[in-house]
């Protein structure tokens, strides 16, 4: 007697390989960017929510600007764990910055502001707080490996980028932003670690050295997520007084366009790999 199960029956694909899987993260990801915000004062949502939100990002983080040195030499040290011991470098990256996206979430959300009295950046904070949990999942899942020996050259050109953002040359002279170069800020500037904008970009440079040794999920969903914040600060292009902001965000949008291009154009190597690293599992007979 044969059985009934064929050895080259078809094998359903995963959730995350269907079309519409990705599309449909993407709306609830725009979905979460565009909750209300929550003022204690009345808003108009159609006029002044770009103005809210600059009132909130100017102050929010003003009362830790002291601990900005803090971000810095924990960056350069998990890098730095990540050469030395590649083995278990990428499960320190990826709990790292999953807990940083939770301080950002608590500190960077949130402000009284002068207008609109005690408001809270709601879609961020919401995204923030998820892209935590979801790498420090991934730190846990082991599903991060950076080797610095494997990656291709022309992702070193992105190098700038990153470093630009961790160096956060940028200071506020009310609501003018203008270009500080004190070297010092390499290691105390006070928006790296402490705004999404400026930590997002130097943690996807890594992500994109690792690909595709990494979830693709999680560096999808924080790539597309920095896109949606990459295009909301275009708007800083149309203001003279916050041009400076304007370049201070390009990281965001280069990396963020890179690395969704990697994961879209090169899922196939993503999941070869995954096959490649995956138990094998024993065949069954097709015979009785």
């Amino acid at each position: 007697m044969k059985c009934a199960m064929h050895a080259n029956a078809r094998v359903p694909l995963p959730l995350s390989q269907r079309k519409w899987f990705y599309p449909l993260i993407y709306v609830a990801l725009v979905f979460i960017a565009f909750l209300p915000l929550i003022t204690e004062r009345p808003y108009n949502p159609q006029q002044d929510t770009p103005a809210v939100i600059f009132e909130i990002l100017s102050r929010a983080t003003a009362p830790y600007a002291a601990w900005g040195w803090v971000f810095h030499v924990l960056t350069l040290a998990v890098i730095g764990v990540a050469v030395w011991k590649p083995a278990v470098g990428g499960r320190v990256i990826a709990a790292y910055f999953g807990l940083n996206y939770l301080v950002v979430a608590a500190t960077q959300s949130s402000a009284d502001t002068p207008s609109y009295g005690y408001a809270v950046h709601t879609g961020a904070l919401v995204a923030e707080v998820l892209l935590g949990a979801l790498w420090l999942g991934v730190a846990w899942r082991g599903g991060l490996r950076l080797s610095l020996a494997e990656v291709p050259r022309w992702r070193w050109l992105l190098l700038p980028f990153a470093l630009l953002v961790f160096w956060s040359p940028v200071r506020m002279e009310g609501t003018r932003a203008v270009p500080d170069f004190n070297p010092m800020l390499l290691l105390t500037s006070p928006d790296y670690g402490l705004a999404y904008c400026y930590l997002t970009p130097v943690f996807l440079f890594l992500l994109i050295l690792a690909w595709p040794n990494v979830s693709r999920f999680a560096f999808q969903v924080t790539a597309f997520n920095a896109l949606i914040y990459a295009l909301f600060n275009l708007n800083h292009w149309a203001v003279p007084e916050r041009l400076w902001l304007g370049v201070m965000h390009l990281p965001l949008l280069v990396l963020s366009l890179v690395a969704l291009g990697l994961a879209h154009f090169s899922a196939g190597r993503h999941i070869e790999r995954q096959k490649s690293t995956a138990p094998s599992t024993p065949k069954m007979s097709a015979g009785a």
